[in-house]
């Protein structure tokens, strides 16, 4: 192996390891885009599933919540995009709240220590949660959802209807605008 073929996979190997990426090999490095729906095809929100345990509020479901707009946050406290999207999240929570927004995390585990109540409840402490957070720790709601990432956001409007799906970090202001849109608050 040459020396430029052994520096070149030891870099590789590096970006994998750290979760970095190569702008223009890697797909990560494309800004995500949202999926946004028309509402003649939005797809109706499922219910919440196989949850264990709710921090922060009694059980909830999808139908109980017509008539609000909704934030489904798919997260995990060991997820480093997931701990850099909360800021955002309670940001957006603190702001419409009040104005008929509901968010609920749904902490669903990537790893075994993350299955640990006590360690989500920890976890909500350190980052100042305060809205409702679902624990997902056989992926039900995950899987009902069809969710594949961390993090992930999914809108729902009044009528229980996906109007807005986004992956990954980013995209604040939008979803902010989007929530200002269909709560009509100006945001």
């Amino acid at each position: 192996m040459t020396f430029k073929l052994l520096a070149v996979s030891a870099a590789l190997i590096g970006f994998a390891v750290t979760g970095a990426v190569i702008p223009g090999i890697c797909d990560e490095a494309t800004p995500a885009v949202p999926v946004k729906v028309a509402a003649s095809q939005a797809v109706t929100a499922p219910d919440f599933a196989g949850i264990s345990n709710w921090f922060n509020s009694k059980p909830l479901n999808i139908s109980d919540l017509r008539g609000k707009v909704v934030l489904v946050d798919f997260w995990t406290y060991g997820c480093v995009n997931c701990v850099n999207t909360l800021p955002h999240v309670t940001e957006l929570y603190a702001k419409y709240k009040d104005k008929g927004l509901v968010v609920v995390g749904v902490h669903t585990p990537e790893f075994p220590f993350e299955r640990s109540a006590s360690n989500v409840q920890a976890a909500l402490k350190r980052h100042g949660i305060t809205y409702p957070v679902a624990q997902d720790n056989d992926s039900k709601t995950w899987d009902a959802y069809r969710n594949q990432y961390w993090p992930a956001q999914y809108l729902i409007d009044q009528t229980g209807k996906i109007v807005f799906q986004h992956e990954g970090e980013g995209r604040y202001d939008e979803i902010d605008r989007t929530v200002a849109k269909l709560l009509n608050a100006s945001s």
